[in-house]
């Protein structure tokens, strides 16, 4: 899982499924120790060798005062542990047949150590799962039917209860370590991808310092770098709106479009940005002129301001690619659709359309303008980017944005 810090970045925060297994373990290995000095000091009559018997318990107890928390985490139950700690339970069940009667023990009577010795199967099944646990099980029937001396049904099925629990919890406590592993590793990959993705975008939008100093530079010039310098500021003009000041409704001229991208690039700050709602459409709108239709509702389409300026951005984007690969003569249609649970744009033009994996080769090669600068936010808004592309009949991008997403809120 993630967790927001102090300054508003994602941080990694490591969970751990099988804690709480440690932790029910050490409170398991304390109450059947308690369970199996009453049940000895309840029987301590009726032992042949009672002394023998106090002498192992006493060594139980010992063990368990020195080892109690081995068990509370993973890094403390080292195998060495579990092997010494198996020893003893293992130790204490085949003990059992020499400190009790013969009566006692064929009459199916508790063994020394009880159901602590489950403890020590389930610690071999928590840290090496399915494995050890099948090990560690199959060495406590062994000594269960050596004790008893005989396959009685109440052993075997003891013994099979022991058996099948240990290797199904080994069994799971594997199949969580695969997924938290799983769940880390996607974590991580999103968290570098979306940082990746907004360094990308940083990249991207410096391009309006190289259409600023093209402009200037070929109104300097004159002649034909006067006309480039005239499309480099148009196109600069444009992509600053978006970026820059795409959240303040433009004024409507180019003239004052040019002022305030002029502004923006003296000072290096975008002007204000307003809190609350923004109508999407006055963000659209301005993209409307000769080769470019523009149509929505006549109501405003608000959105939350981030989500507002992000999608405008997306369908600038789309626009940008009709300029670059659809041609000179190719016309843009772009629709707005306020629906109940979701915000539509579709953005359609008439050029060439897409060749079949172009955006792949395109993104092999670098040039993420589709992936980052259209699907790149989108994802970020929780919405989707689906493109549709016919050669020789134009392409579709249809972009939705659904009302209520985190990051419209």
């Amino acid at each position: 899982m993630t967790q927001r810090t102090g300054t508003g970045r994602p941080r990694a925060v490591r969970m751990s499924v099988e804690l709480p297994l440690w932790r029910a373990l050490t409170g398991y290995r304390i109450l059947t120790l308690g369970y199996a000095l009453a049940l000895f000091c309840v029987n301590y009559h009726e032992y042949a060798h009672p002394l023998g018997a106090a002498l192992y318990m006493g060594v139980l107890t010992l063990w368990m005062l020195l080892t109690w928390n081995k068990v509370s985490a993973p890094e403390r139950c080292t195998r060495s542990f579990l092997i010494a700690d198996l020893s003893i339970a293992l130790g204490g069940v085949l003990l059992s047949a020499v400190v009790d009667s013969a009566q006692r023990v064929d009459g199916g009577a508790a063994t020394l150590p009880s159901i602590w010795t489950g403890g020590a199967v389930l610690g071999l099944a928590i840290k090496g799962g399915w494995r050890w646990a099948a090990v560690g099980s199959t060495l406590v029937a062994a000594a269960n039917l050596v004790e008893r001396g005989h396959p009685a049904r109440d052993t075997v099925h003891n013994v099979l209860l022991v058996w099948v629990s240990s290797i199904a919890i080994g069994y799971i406590v594997e199949v969580a370590r695969a997924s938290e592993r799983t769940l880390a590793r996607a974590l991580q990959i999103e968290a570098a991808t979306r940082e990746r993705e907004r360094l990308a975008r940083d990249i991207h939008d410096s391009v309006l310092q190289v259409l600023a100093m093209v402009q200037r530079r070929g109104a300097a010039l004159g002649g034909e770098a006067a006309e480039l310098g005239r499309l480099a500021g148009e196109q600069e003009i444009a992509l600053r709106t978006l970026v820059a000041g795409g959240l303040v409704p433009p004024r409507g001229t180019p003239r004052q479009l040019a002022e305030d991208a002029e502004l923006v690039r003296s000072t290096g700050t975008p002007p204000r940005l307003p809190e609350g709602p923004c109508d999407l459409g006055a963000l659209l709108a301005p993209h409307a002129g000769a080769a470019v239709s523009y149509a929505g509702p006549g109501t405003p389409v608000l959105l939350e301001a981030a989500a507002a300026a992000e999608l405008a951005a997306a369908v600038g984007a789309a626009l940008d690619n009709v300029r670059e690969h659809a041609g000179n003569g190719a016309r843009a249609w772009i629709l707005l659709e306020d629906e109940p649970d979701a915000v539509i744009v579709t953005v359609r033009d008439d050029g060439p359309g897409i060749a079949e994996g172009r955006l792949a080769a395109a993104e092999r090669e670098g040039r993420m303008g589709v992936a980052l600068s259209i699907r790149g936010r989108l994802r970020d808004l929780g919405g989707s980017a689906e493109l549709l592309s016919v050669p020789g009949q134009g392409t579709e991008v249809e972009l939705r944005v659904p009302r209520g997403s985190e990051a419209g809120k």
